[in-house]
């Protein structure tokens, strides 16, 4: 029997999983999740964990239980890429005959001084969980500080108004304008809807230290009850401490077909994966269904295609609380209501279909 690896049990694992199981995994090879955690957990939500609008359980889908499924429970501490072995904290090795890497990401603090010690994070269901108590502990008339507008830090700002419209929230953004990488339009239209709920939003701003309470925009101290950290992302710290070729990011540089270069057993899916777009559920789930493609054709000894087709993005949304929302679909934007429900119905058709 060849056993495939996945570590992580994220977007792009879980749609590995998907398409493998129940009737495309060959008789001949069984799968291995390993995972910290004995569910799926849908990341993209964990900033209204934070603010305290849904449930713990709300982010949580279970794997999959299947003949030729095992799942380990267990902390990655490394790989040995010669011996093919994946290292486990406590735990014994486990062998693999092919491996997919898709271990995720963590806070990026751009070496501010501070910023690991004295803020809080969505980066993870733990810390999201630590940072819900945290901003929901807070007594009223409380200032909550949000470094980074990009999609996690508005979703974050806009959810914890609605959870706790007795806060003093601010939005610090290096940029002109918040989500930058947006259209004009969809930028002013969160703007728009930031002033209209009293969320300040503090531009052109440049974050020097961070210090207990205390959070310096360009060396100017500013009081904060409690500062969430937004600001940017990079792959864990087991794959940057790989040996292995990595991009400007600390990502590994991967063939067309999803592997390490000469080394066809060792895949990377997700946000460890350098790719030409910034790291997304859809990606991650993109390259999944290529790399069930490529380990079936390896597997049966079939000619691979020189390139995979460019994997297409079908657009990105955000909310703004629970009625409105942002976003791209077909590269057109999409505002307010519809936007929202959108995005609702996404997610519902997602945890359905997993369930």
């Amino acid at each position: 029997m060849k056993n495939l690896v996945v570590v992580g049990g994220g977007y792009g694992g879980m749609r590995i999983l998907a398409r493998f199981l129940p009737n495309q995994l060959p008789d001949d090879v069984k799968i291995t999740l390993i995972d910290r955690n004995p569910y799926h957990c849908l990341k993209t939500e964990y900033y209204a964990l934070a603010a305290g609008t849904i449930s713990d359980q709300d982010v949580r889908v279970a794997f999959p239980e299947h003949p030729g499924l095992d799942i380990a429970y267990g902390e990655v501490r490394g790989f040995d890429l010669e011996e093919k072995k994946v290292l486990l904290k406590d735990m014994k090795p486990v062998p693999y005959d092919d491996l997919i890497i898709g271990l995720g990401c963590e806070d990026n603090y751009h070496n501010v001084p501070g910023a690991a010690e004295n803020t809080y994070s969505i980066q993870s269901i733990e810390k999201s969980r630590e940072t819900y108590k945290v901003l929901n502990d807070l007594p009223p008339g409380s200032t909550v500080s949000i470094v980074g507008a990009g999609l996690s830090g508005v979703e974050l700002a806009s959810e914890l108004r609605e959870s706790r419209p007795d806060l003093d929230i601010k939005l610090f953004d290096r940029g002109k304008h918040i989500l930058s990488s947006y259209p004009v339009r969809l930028s002013k239209y969160v703007e728009e809807w930031f002033n209209t709920n009293g969320v300040e939003i503090v531009s052109e701003s440049n974050i020097t230290k961070i210090e207990p309470n205390l959070l310096y925009n360009h060396d100017e101290a500013i009081n904060s009850d409690a500062v969430v950290w937004t600001a940017g992302v990079q792959p864990n710290i087991i794959v940057r401490e790989m040996p292995v070729e990595k991009d400007g990011h600390g990502r590994i540089v991967i063939t067309p077909h999803h592997n390490i270069p000469n080394n066809e057993h060792v895949y990377v899916v997700g946000d460890c994966a350098s790719l030409p777009h910034a790291p997304s559920a859809q990606l991650a789930e993109g390259q999944a269904e290529q790399i069930v493609e490529i380990l079936l054709k390896r597997w049966n000894n079939e000619e691979l295609p020189e390139s995979m087709p460019t994997i297409k993005l079908k657009g990105i949304l955000g909310s703004l609380g629970k009625k409105h929302g942002f976003g791209l679909v077909a590269e057109r934007p999409v505002t307010g209501r519809f936007a929202r429900f959108i995005k609702s119905g996404i997610l519902w058709l997602y945890k359905y279909h997993n369930a």
